[in-house]
C-alpha cells in the first residue's frame, strides 16, 4: 500500500472510529477479532450475519466452500457498522480478513481507503450480475466485488381496506392515481399510507424512490424535481392520508401500523415477507411507481462480496475460488431464499420466481433499483444523505417549506 493509499486509511479509520460504536462480535472460530488464520491453510472470512451460528445453513456454506478450495475457514461475524469499523482498523494493521461481506454502501468507502482489489485485480468474475446492482460497488470506474444479493422497498397493500374504498389496484399506476387512492381510503374510514420518514439514514432511503421517482439527482438536491417528491408527502401529511407518527417511524414501527389492519399501504421491503404472511390479512405488493408512471428506482439493500488487499499476494488465488463459490449459481439461490434477498443474476431471479410466485414483484422491484452510492457519489453519499434526511424532516414537521427545506440541504452539502 503506498503512502498516499494509507493517508487515505488512516483518515478513514478516524472517521469511522469517530461515529460508530463498538458490538460484540460472534465467531465461529476462536471468537478472536485477528484475521490471520492460524496457518497458510486457514482463510478468514468476516461477515455482518452474527444471527447465523455454527449450525447454520450459511456457516455450513462458508465451511463447504473452504473444504472445496482446500482450506479451513476462520469466520467472524460483526454487527454491520462495526464491521467498516474492525475492517478499516484491520488494514491500517496490514491484518485484513480474506474475504469481506459488507454493507453495499460501505464499498465505497473501502475502496476509497485502498481495503480493497478490484475485480480486475483478483479476476472475479462479475458478468452475469445486474448492472445496476453492480454500480454499488463501483468507484472511479473500477468494480470493487460483487453482490451476493438484495432486498430493496415496494408498497405492500391491503386487499381487504382497498376493496371496502373501491380501489382497484390496477389503477394505481403514477403519483396522482396513488393519491387518488389514498383519498377514497381516507374517504372511507381507513387509514392511507405508512412509511419512515425518521432524520436517520432510514429515512432517506425510504424517500429515495419518491426522489428519484421524479426524476431527481442526489448532486442536486434543490431541484425543481426534488421538491415536487418532498411536496408530495407533505401534501399526504396534511391531507390526513398519512399520519404524524412517519416523522419519528422506523421502518419497523412503521410496519406495525400496517400489520394494524388499518392501513391502504406501507413502504417497506423484502424483510417484511415473513411478517406479511402472519399478518391475518390478506396483502399484495407493488413497485413504487414514478410520478409519470412505471417502477421507480429504490435503493438496494444487501451486501457485496469484496477481497481486500493482502500483503501475500499468494493468497489471492484461494480467496478468488472462495468468493467465486459463494456466489455460484446454485448458492446464490440457497443463501438469497436463507436472507429473505432478491438474487443479483436474472438467472437465480427466475429460479426465486419460479419456486414462489410472490417474489416477482420484489424482482421487478430489484431491476429497476439503484445503489444508493451509484453515480460515482462513492464517500460523498453520507453528507448528502444526512441533509436529505434533514429536508425531510423540516418539511414533514412544517418547520420549513419543502423548497426551503431543501434550498438549505443543498446549501450545506456544498
Amino acid at each position: 500500500m503506498n503512502s498516499s493509499a494509507r493517508r487515505r486509511l488512516t483518515a478513514a479509520v478516524l472517521t469511522v472510529v469517530a461515529v460508530t460504536t463498538g458490538a460484540t462480535a460472534c465467531s465461529s472460530g476462536s471468537g478472536s477479532t485477528d484475521a490471520k488464520g492460524a496457518d497458510a491453510g486457514t482463510y478468514t472470512i468476516w461477515d455482518p450475519y452474527p444471527q447465523f451460528d455454527k449450525s447454520s445453513a450459511w456457516v455450513k456454506l462458508l465451511d463447504g466452500c473452504g473444504t472445496k478450495a482446500g482450506v479451513k475457514i476462520k469466520r467472524t461475524a460483526f454487527d454491520t457498522s462495526d464491521l467498516t469499523n474492525k475492517a478499516l482498523l484491520a488494514a491500517q494493521q496490514g491484518n485484513s480478513a480474506d474475504v469481506l461481506i459488507v454493507d453495499n454502501p460501505v464499498v465505497s468507502t473501502l475502496a476509497e481507503a485502498g481495503v480493497l482489489t478490484s475485480t480486475e485485480d483478483n479476476n472475479l468474475d462479475v458478468s452475469t450480475v445486474n448492472r445496476n446492482l453492480l454500480a454499488a460497488g463501483v468507484l472511479s470506474g473500477k468494480i470493487y466485488g460483487t453482490p451476493i444479493g438484495a432486498n430493496t422497498l415496494a408498497l405492500y397493500y391491503n386487499k381487504a381496506v382497498l376493496k371496502e374504498a373501491g380501489v382497484d389496484i390496477s389503477s394505481v399506476k403514477d403519483w396522482k392515481s396513488l393519491t387518488a387512492a389514498l383519498g377514497k381510503v381516507e374517504k372511507a374510514g381507513k387509514k392511507g399510507i405508512t412509511f419512515s420518514a425518521i432524520g436517520t439514514e432510514e429515512g432517506s432511503f425510504q424517500f429515495l424512490p419518491w426522489f428519484w421517482g421524479s426524476g431527481a439527482n442526489l448532486t442536486a438536491l434543490d431541484s425543481d424535481q426534488a421538491v415536487s417528491a418532498l411536496s408530495l408527502w407533505k401534501n399526504w401529511l396534511d391531507k390526513g392520508y398519512a399520519p404524524n407518527s412517519v416523522i419519528n417511524n422506523t421502518q419497523t414501527t412503521s410496519w406495525q401500523e400496517f400489520a394494524s389492519g388499518d392501513y391502504a399501504f406501507a413502504e417497506n421491503g423484502t424483510w417484511q415477507l415473513a411478517s406479511a404472511e402472519k399478518a391475518g390479512f390478506d396483502y399484495g405488493v407493488l413497485p413504487i411507481p414514478t410520478i409519470t408512471g412505471g417502477n421507480a428506482a429504490a435503493p438496494t439493500g444487501g451486501e457485496f462480496v469484496t477481497i481486500p488487499v493482502q500483503d501475500d499476494t499468494s493468497r489471492y488465488a484461494t480467496t478468488q475460488k472462495l468468493a467465486s463459490c459463494l456466489t455460484s449459481t446454485q448458492n446464490l439461490y440457497d443463501t438469497d431464499t436463507t436472507l429473505s434477498y432478491v438474487a443479483p443474476t436474472t438467472e437465480v431471479q427466475d429460479k426465486q420466481v419460479a419456486a414462489n410466485a410472490k417474489l416477482k414483484p420484489w424482482v421487478d422491484a430489484v431491476q429497476a433499483a439503484k445503489g444508493r452510492t451509484s453515480d460515482d457519489l462513492g464517500t460523498k453519499y453520507p453528507k448528502i444523505s444526512e441533509q436529505l434526511w434533514k429536508a425531510v424532516q423540516s418539511a414533514l414537521s412544517g418547520s420549513a417549506s419543502p423548497k426551503d427545506a431543501l434550498d438549505s440541504a443543498q446549501s450545506a452539502v456544498k
